[in-house]
């Protein structure tokens, strides 16, 4: 399952609340990646924030939860506006909280994206003979992201793509594609053998640097047209 709760809201709506976390990854000494502050928050952002848009919900707001210390808070705020922006996203608000009584050794922080979905919207996802997959982006993980960022799919094709009536999204996480496959799809259980593609599907995708998209076989060219380069085709062998 997502690492999403959806909770009722309203008539016409529900509460999506999604979140992640980063540790050891930042500008302290003990860090084992270092990277400045702005893209630690930006990277757990994205995670989060895809995970809503995946459950079907339009992001409100962000919850930051900051163990880096004071002088980091602009910098992780910076990182996030920069998703925010990124997804043209209107009214926004980030709240949060730092610890400040003590100070620790590596970097961490916990980001949580609250999303409203409306009544309707795609719930399971179902696979048949008609049905499609891809793979937007390629898995990467720790310094990859940094030096390989060209290859990591842009947040907007993600939304573009999450916006489609009758597809499926599933952001791909450390479990690799493989496994999320499998959280997808609700009908079947594919095994590695079976999954055929160019990406290594079991490969750690970090940050939700790639993400799976599931649709039916008329819909492939408009897919591949939103995903340009980012496109890996995926074969099913049943």
């Amino acid at each position: 399952m997502r690492n999403v709760l959806t909770l009722p809201f309203d008539e016409a709506g529900n509460l999506i609340v999604a979140s992640d976390n980063s540790g050891a990854i930042g500008m302290k000494k003990d860090d084992l990646v270092f990277v400045p502050y702005e893209t630690v928050a930006y990277y757990s952002f994205r995670v989060a924030v895809m995970e809503c848009m995946a459950a079907g919900g339009d992001p409100i707001s962000v919850i930051l939860h900051n163990f880096c210390g004071n002088e980091a808070w602009e910098k992780l705020t910076s990182g996030i506006q920069r998703g925010v922006g990124e997804l043209q996203l209107k009214n926004v608000p980030i709240t949060g909280s730092t610890e400040s009584n003590f100070t620790m050794h590596q970097s961490a922080i916990g980001i949580i994206v609250l999303g409203k979905k409306q009544i309707g919207k795609m719930e399971e996802i179902i696979f048949n003979e008609q049905s499609k997959i891809a793979i937007i982006g390629n898995p990467l993980v720790g310094n990859e992201v940094i030096e390989q960022e060209d290859q990591i799919a842009p947040l907007p094709i993600f939304q573009k793509i999450s916006r489609l009536e009758g597809i499926g999204v599933w952001p791909v996480g450390s479990k690799g594609i493989q496994f999320e496959l499998n959280q997808m799809v609700k009908n079947k259980t594919f095994l590695k053998e079976q999954i055929i593609t160019d990406i290594d599907i079991v490969k750690s995708s970090g940050p939700a640097t790639c993400f799976l998209v599931t649709y039916q076989e008329n819909r492939e060219e408009e897919i591949k047209k939103l995903a340009g380069s980012y496109f890996h085709s995926v074969q099913i062998k049943i």
